[in-house]
């Protein structure tokens, strides 16, 4: 299979790649290889990544995740990796989704072989990228190397399970530095998949809920701060008017709320200077 050479620079789906050398100037990410085909512009971006050894419920959170944020349009770029990371590429394919995966090796080895069914049908809808060229000699660390270029593609990171000494910490931290949103999954507290998971949380991640959590943040910072506190009814309903929907009515048959809690929530958000109202449709502000 024929391969690209392209410098970040050149792609406008690659450029925002600048932040990993922002972050850490030795990070600098100086061309890469790819299969497939790149979305030609720069759409929303969300990574999802975490434990190989992952339980049904990890399973279920990054599926699910993966395949309603790929109905709204947004991009989803993971690893590849056994476990938590496949779940999300599989996701987003069933959605109709473009899904981006970054090798931690060479262009020309996909691994793990379990995965190479699920590479091909990446490139069906979307690219494999790898910094290492064919033939490169795979090291252990070039895995965690990779991590910054999973969360330097992405506007936020969704870290779903991953143990105290989990390699996803890697990328948990590139993201930090990086400047991106990091939203991670809570788990249960007698798990030691959740373990590192939880810690994210107690350090100060976004808890992620549901995919409205990041939907929102990709809104201005100010915005994302003026949500926080809200009821989840009204952080939901300020989603679906930020996605479009403009009468009252079209949010009850959307979100499947009640008059009385669309009402509420709506008034809520008014007060908060987030939306208006002018003859009966509802928008931002």
């Amino acid at each position: 299979m024929n391969y690209f050479k392209i410098s970040p620079k050149q792609h406008p789906f690659l450029e925002v790649l600048e932040c990993c050398e922002k972050s850490e100037q030795k990070q600098a990410v100086k061309e890469l290889y790819y299969y497939g085909q790149l979305p030609d512009h720069r759409p929303r971006v969300v990574a999802i990544v975490g434990a190989r050894h992952f339980t049904k419920y990890g399973e279920e959170i990054a599926y699910r995740a993966a395949y309603e944020l790929a109905k709204r349009g947004v991009v989803v770029v993971s690893g590849l990796a056994y476990g938590i990371d496949s779940c999300a590429h599989r996701g987003c394919l069933d959605a109709g989704g473009i899904t981006v995966a970054v090798l931690g090796t060479p262009i020309d080895k996909i691994y793990p072989r379990c995965n190479l069914d699920l590479s091909r049908r990446i490139l069906e809808r979307g690219a494999i990228i790898s910094e290492y060229s064919p033939g490169h000699e795979t090291r252990a660390y070039d895995f965690q190397i990779r991590n910054r270029i999973v969360s330097g593609l992405a506007d936020a990171v969704l870290i779903v399970e991953a143990s105290l000494n989990s390699g996803t910490y890697g990328t948990y931290e590139s993201a930090l530095k990086q400047g991106k949103e990091v939203f991670v999954a809570p788990g249960d507290l007698t798990r030691p998949m959740s373990n590192g998971t939880n810690d994210m949380l107690r350090q100060g991640a976004h808890p992620y809920l549901d995919v409205d959590d990041i939907m929102l943040s990709f809104g201005s910072r100010a915005v994302f701060e003026r949500l926080n506190g809200l009821p989840r009814p009204a952080m939901n309903i300020f989603a679906a008017v930020q996605s479009g929907y403009e009468t009252a009515e079209d949010i009850m048959a959307a979100l499947k709320f009640d008059a009385a809690t669309v009402g509420t929530a709506l008034t809520l958000l008014e007060l908060r200077g987030l939306i208006e109202c002018a003859a009966g449709k509802w928008s931002v502000r």
